[in-house]
């Protein structure tokens, strides 16, 4: 390698640990700060019954001091009254609806816990937002802030394996606007319609409203890093056009254009989705990270146009599940799509091979840990072919490696160019491809990136241990810093430094197979290194499989190497040697270095 390669290769590495660190996000210690108290409406009543349960608590909030020419406005009672917290719930997921706003107030997945062991609950509290504005008379109504009415939940059961509730904002007894909630025996799907009744000549925009929807989501997991870095707004339009927002900054989106199908307030392993089948008309997304709110991650805002259906309301649902891949894909309306399974065939190799393989594995209910292993052999044992052709042709290039130095010495590296095309010479006459060893490489390249986006999202990992990793979808640390250190973070991750010591002992085989030698042998070495930087904070089962995976090759080499004679593959370059030109098999790629050597000689002869 000459100097300005060398040059532009240990730049081109520089840059790239330079990126990883600035664009790493900054690390807050979580640990030393504790989750901010739930409201005491949250705590568990104690609800054993199975099925759909639907209970109203006490009171919880005093009235409050109106004016009086407020009162006599339209909807002018419902500026005050006493917040009292409605429970809705099945054997999945418990809701509390709140009667200030008749909104939901929190939702807990009851199958759930933290990284922490405590109930894991969504959203709840103050912060969060569900309503829309109408003029009614000379008054802005806001129904976030308006007081609604309960039905008796006792009236609202419709059948064996559901039940509803019905939050009313009243103007008269038969003049209103109904917030419909409906729950089936199990499941993750909330029913929810608005429904305005006698209000024709007292609201006047009532053919379409705007639902403005705000949330603070709690921390769920242990990385509070990847917590944040997964959590997103993502929607799917009419077109069936995915996107996301604000994945890797805060951002903000205006979507005019296209109807939305839905939209999710996405988290890493968990996600509350708003549908609807009219579409929303028009869309503005946001997304914001207050970094001094250390028990929540982000906060999310939509504002959403929703038109009147024919019947004169406005259906909705909710659903509120993890992000696991069967159970999305069961429920339809493209939900799957949230999890992010890479770009371009990166989707594609997931979607086909890679979640079909895995999903026969866990039929077998293996550990995880040896379900990852299986699944490293089989990929492996696919990849084989590629892996013997690779090894076999670094084996050519390192039997030439002698003739090559020969040349070298001979035209010395004053003329490099004249030094490729002597070496062209010996690839042609030895029947060798330079490159041979490369694309095959490059070929399993997708589905190395494949893994890396297949394994952080992989919800089934969630709470899953295998010898001493407690939780495979989060980082092992084996030590903690109680400081962040650049690069690196606040802890060590004892599988992913297991991973990087396995990558610095395979790249020094690979060495000393392909027979490197001067500056390249040691340029290897710099992306294990950061590697340990880039995946310290990554989950233990994709460092796991990415150790597997290292621990395959090594021995796929051995076996390779005992088949592999280098006597008999120097004996075949000379045989090869003593065929007439006309009778070897020209590579396409021998051919364009020859014509790029060519026109580079002209260049040159031009200049003089």
């Amino acid at each position: 390698m000459d100097r300005n390669t060398f040059t532009g290769v240990f730049l081109i590495m520089l840059i790239l640990v330079g990126s990883f660190y600035l664009l790493k996000p900054s690390d807050i210690e979580i640990k030393k700060e504790k989750l901010l108290q739930h409201q005491d409406s949250l705590k568990r009543a104690g609800i054993k019954t199975p099925g759909i349960t639907a209970t109203i608590d006490t009171a919880k909030a005093a009235n409050k001091t109106v004016d009086t020419a407020a009162l006599k406005s339209p909807f002018g009672a419902s500026l005050i009254g006493t917040e009292k917290l409605v429970t809705l719930e099945n054997k999945d997921i418990r809701l509390k609806l709140t009667t200030r706003g008749g909104r939901i107030y929190s939702v807990e997945l009851k199958n759930f816990k933290t990284f922490d062991g405590k109930p894991l609950i969504l959203f709840d509290g103050y912060q969060n937002k569900f309503g829309f504005s109408f003029a009614a008379g000379i008054a802005n109504i806001n129904t976030n802030d308006r007081y609604f009415t309960p039905s008796a939940p006792a009236l609202q059961v419709t059948g064996k394996d559901s039940s509803s509730i019905t939050m009313r904002l009243s103007y008269s007894p038969t003049q209103y606007i109904d917030y419909i909630y409906s729950l089936n025996g199990d499941g993750y799907k909330v029913g929810f319609t608005i429904k305005p009744v006698g209000l024709d000549n007292v609201a006047a925009n009532l053919g379409s409203i705007t639902l403005d929807w705000e949330t603070s989501l709690h921390r769920l997991e242990k990385s509070a890093t990847l917590d944040r870095q997964y959590t997103m707004i993502q929607y799917l339009n009419t077109e069936n056009d995915f996107n996301d927002l604000g994945d890797t900054k805060d951002d903000q989106k205006d979507i005019n254009d296209k109807k939305l199908q839905w939209i999710s307030f996405k988290q890493h392993f968990f996600s509350s989705v708003l549908l609807t089948k009219e579409g929303f008309t028009k869309s503005s997304l946001a997304v914001s990270t207050d970094t001094s709110n250390h028990a929540d991650i982000k906060q999310l805002k939509a504002s959403l146009v929703l038109a009147k259906s024919a019947d004169g309301s406005f259906p909705l649902d909710f659903y509120f599940s993890p992000n696991h891949y069967k159970t999305l894909a069961a429920e339809g309306h493209g939900l799957e799509k949230q999890i992010n399974l890479g770009w371009g065939p990166l989707k594609y190799i997931n979607r086909i091979a890679v979640i079909p393989v895995f999903n026969f594995l866990t039929q077998f209910n293996w550990n995880y840990g040896i379900i990852i292993l299986a699944l490293t052999i089989i990929l492996k044992l696919v990849l084989s072919p590629l892996t013997y052709k690779s090894y076999l042709s670094m084996a050519k290039m390192r039997v030439l490696k002698p003739e090559m130095d020969e040349i070298k010495a001979k035209v010395g590296e004053d003329n490099p160019t004249l030094l490729q095309q002597e070496y062209l010479k010996l690839y042609k006459k030895a029947g060798v491809n330079p490159l041979g060893g490369c694309l095959p490489l490059l070929i399993q390249m997708p589905i190395v990136i494949a893994f890396f986006r297949f394994f952080p999202g992989l919800f089934e990992l969630r709470g899953q241990g295998f010898l001493w990793m407690h939780d495979l979808s989060t980082y092992d640390s084996i030590l903690n810093f109680g400081f962040s250190i650049p690069f690196l973070g606040d802890h060590l991750s004892l599988m992913c430094l297991l991973m990087t010591i396995s990558t610095l002992i395979y790249t020094y085989f690979n060495n000393q197979i392909s027979g490197v030698t001067g500056q390249m042998k040691y340029i290897g070495y710099i992306t294990p290194v950061i590697f340990l930087g880039a995946l310290n904070g990554y989950p233990a089962g994709l460092n796991y499989y990415y150790f597997l995976a290292n621990m395959m090759t090594f021995l796929q080499q051995y076996l390779i190497k005992l088949m592999v004679d280098d006597k008999k593959i120097h004996a075949q370059i000379q045989e090869n040697k003593k065929k007439p030109d006309d009778k070897k098999k020209k590579s396409g790629f021998s051919a364009k270095m020859e014509e790029m050597m060519r026109q580079q000689q002209q260049l040159q002869a031009k200049k003089k």
